[in-house]
């Protein structure tokens, strides 16, 4: 959530920030500075009668202060339900505002992402190349036709080898991340609807999330959880940064157009995703940026596949990140590049929401922290890279050198079953 105060005091500069992600019939900030200039009043207002009262109360009560504090009263009500309701509009203004971007970034939406790097080179073959979902029947590592029969579409569910490579991946990261020095959580995977607000996900994306019968919304990312880990605390400024991974599955609702070249497993109701998280000293956070950036791309780079980093326009950007890059690799039966993981910069978004703060030495006060989210990293993308491109012209899948020691007897390669 952007501060009121910010609006009110830098109105233009906001504004410009804002259109670079939003149209501006989108955007109305005059209506906003309007209810707040109402709220305002009417906070003065109530506490004036209130003070009105509180001074008549230690006087010797007659029947005409009697009848006059019963007005008073019947006026403070009144004002009051004006107050919560100016209130509660000025909430959810401000709750529907997106997040100001970062300076450096630009307007618009995907035609306007920028590659910034670029690792390996997309492979070629010798060969007519599969696509992940015929090398993964072939292999026997996921069963698609019994995941539909049990859950319906967008699931899959991984199988002998399959789900050990899966497994492999994660062990990978946990490994990776732990030597890094992030602590390990694996946290609830149902939240509440408090929580799904304070990451940014209500109330723009309710209808993306899975919700139960007891209104708890199924987890879309480990951020999630994460970003309310420390909701409503004051962090002790010298313990700062705060550094987080949690595995968890992810769910979302919204799972695409289910295209012919999103089959298999690059869209999905759910999937496995190690995320990182910080929590930061605002004047730290894009050198926490950088170095989310590093862990990320390292993680890629161990598998030795092809991928790019896109540093993302405003308008493509999640509403509660001011600066994201995605680590996008190669598909090469797609021909494209598809995220496998997001890292990203809320600044005080969040932490606002969340009330996440800490002690300012130098002013006493209670100021709000920084945080930073990166997946770290997500597999339903990784495992179809791995299987197209590192298969082979006789059908089988050489394995990344990182993950064989977590594969029975340092398992190299994936071969089709002998006919």
């Amino acid at each position: 959530m952007l501060d009121i105060k910010l609006i009110r005091n830098n109105l233009e500069e906001v504004r410009a920030g804002l259109l670079k992600r939003l149209p501006a019939e989108k955007l109305d900030l005059d209506k906003i500075i309007s209810l707040d200039d109402e709220r305002r009043e009417l906070t003065k207002a109530v506490e004036a009668l209130q003070a009105e009262r509180n001074k008549y109360s230690k006087t010797k009560p007659t029947p005409e202060i009697i009848a006059e504090m019963k007005l008073v009263g019947e006026k403070i009500k009144d004002l009051e339900a004006k107050l919560n309701s100016v209130d509660a509009d000025l909430t959810e203004r401000l709750a529907s505002l997106p997040n100001l971007p970062a300076p450096d970034v630009v307007a618009g939406g995907k035609e306007n992402n920028e590659v910034i790097y670029t690792y390996g080179k997309a492979p070629k073959f010798n060969f007519v190349p599969k696509d992940h979902v015929t090398l993964a029947k072939s292999l026997d590592l996921i069963d698609y036709e019994r995941a539909t029969k049990m859950s319906g579409n967008g699931f899959w569910c991984y199988r002998g080898t399959g789900a050990l490579l899966e497994w492999a991946l994660l062990s990978y990261f946990i490994d990776f991340h732990t030597q890094n020095g992030y602590k390990f959580l694996i946290p609830p995977f149902l939240l509440t609807e408090k929580s799904a607000y304070t990451s940014g996900h209500l109330p723009k994306f309710r209808d993306d999330l899975f919700w139960t019968q007891d209104g708890l919304c199924l987890n879309a990312t480990s951020e999630m959880m994460l970003g309310n880990y420390h909701r409503e605390e004051i962090l002790p400024l010298e313990e700062l940064p705060y550094k987080y991974f949690a595995y968890s599955p992810c769910f979302r609702r919204e799972a695409g157009s289910y295209r012919q070249e999103e089959r298999g497993m690059i869209r999905g109701h759910q999937f496995n995703k190690v995320e990182m998280f910080i929590f930061s000293r605002p004047e730290k956070s894009w050198e926490m940026f950088a170095e989310l950036v590093r862990h990320a791309q390292k993680l890629v780079e161990g598998l030795d596949l092809h991928f790019q980093v896109s540093k993302l326009a405003a308008g493509d950007c999640s509403a509660a990140m001011a600066k994201t890059y995605d680590l996008e690799i190669f598909i090469p039966s797609m021909g494209i590049y598809k995220e496998v993981s997001s890292i990203s910069n809320a600044l005080d978004y969040q932490a606002r929401r969340g009330q996440t703060r800490y002690k300012d030495p130098a002013t006493g006060k209670n100021e709000f922290v920084h945080t930073l989210n990166a997946s770290g990293l997500a597999t339903s993308r990784l495992l179809p890279a791995i299987l197209e491109q590192n298969q082979q012209a006789d059908g089988s899948v050489f394995i990344p050198k990182v993950l064989r020691k977590y594969l029975p007897r340092g398992l190299k390669a994936i071969k089709p079953k002998q006919p």
